[in-house]
């Protein structure tokens, strides 16, 4: 456990409150509390390419937008309306938060297409999101941007040949209805199925991560990234192995022009990260990360019960 978790011990989560220098801290220790306490373990579901990659974490005006990691090169690229506009690229945390829902959702059935519910409202409760108008709004956004935009994941294969996969994430598209009152959405699609060629790699390449553990993150896209590519790495470990500052600029620093810039906000964001994931064994120091092998994020045996531990 880390240094949040042995405050919470011996303090309790008030006093651990207290003695916490910042909001960024405080968040930490309610987020930490959060997990502890959860007893239900109700898993997520995501693709390893988003362990290695990630989506922009803010607005971004290209219509194009390219992620290395570990291995791993992601692209996306905006989709168009019928007028030849851009739609835009999803970024933030309520993109990764759509496409948790969507992938959790289509391993557990072990069927692509999704249930939604028969009204936003249902659909935003189940990812813990409030239901005010702001919120709709940007779910709006970013569900129409999911639906229009197209991907490719390459992975290097240890055979040295270059694996290539291009789809989207959804078929035709997340038709959301107007809402006639800022607190009752209509009525509205209340299904949507998986583009086929994601949801085939999304079987063959899941990762369990903690429900509990995203939702106590938040809004903070940075942390939900860390966390995942934590959950994803960590538990296969053997030996320790050191992430230069260098690689985490590569797969995280998006927005950061140089590799000194991210290293305050990579490390609040880490701390966040480590605060859900209790089980993790990450030291940071002047040269970078140091990643130990841990327990994995998720109980294996909750992992077994979906086939994929």
């Amino acid at each position: 456990m880390g240094e949040v978790h042995r405050l919470i011990q011996q303090h309790g989560i008030e006093g651990a409150r207290a003695l916490a220098a910042s909001k960024a801290e405080r968040h930490a220790i309610d987020a930490a509390m959060a997990v502890l306490s959860d007893e239900e373990n109700r898993l997520g579901i995501t693709h390893a390419g988003f362990a290695m990659t990630s989506l922009p974490h803010k607005r971004i005006e290209d219509g194009f937008w390219r992620r290395e990691g570990h291995r791993t090169t992601l692209l996306v690229e905006s989709g168009r309306n019928r007028h030849g506009d851009l739609v835009g690229v999803p970024y933030g945390s309520i993109a990764r938060l759509i496409l948790l829902y969507l992938q959790t959702e289509a391993i557990r059935t072990n069927c692509p297409e999704v249930e939604l519910g028969r009204s936003m409202n249902s659909w935003m409760g189940r990812m813990s999101l409030s239901t005010g108008g702001r919120t709709y709004q940007l779910v709006t956004e970013q569900a129409r941007r999911i639906s229009a935009c197209r991907l490719t994941f390459f992975t290097d294969r240890d055979n040295g040949i270059e694996a290539r996969h291009n789809g989207a994430f959804v078929q035709d598209a997340i038709s959301l209805a107007g809402v006639s009152d800022e607190n009752q959405p209509s009525l509205w699609q209340d299904r949507v199925r998986l583009d086929d060629g994601f949801w085939r790699s999304l079987r063959d390449h899941p990762v369990p991560v903690r429900e509990e553990a995203i939702k106590a993150i938040g809004t903070r896209s940075l942390a939900i990234d860390v966390y995942i590519w934590l959950a994803y790495r960590l538990h296969a470990l053997t030996n320790p192995a050191p992430v230069s500052w260098t690689a985490v600029h590569g797969q995280f620093g998006a927005g950061f022009r140089l590799v000194r810039q991210i290293k305050p906000t990579f490390l609040e964001a880490l701390n966040l990260a480590l605060a859900v994931y209790p089980e993790a064994r990450v030291e940071a120091d002047k040269e970078g990360l140091v990643l130990h092998p841990s327990p994995p994020a998720v109980p294996r045996s909750e992992a077994r019960r979906l086939g994929i531990a």
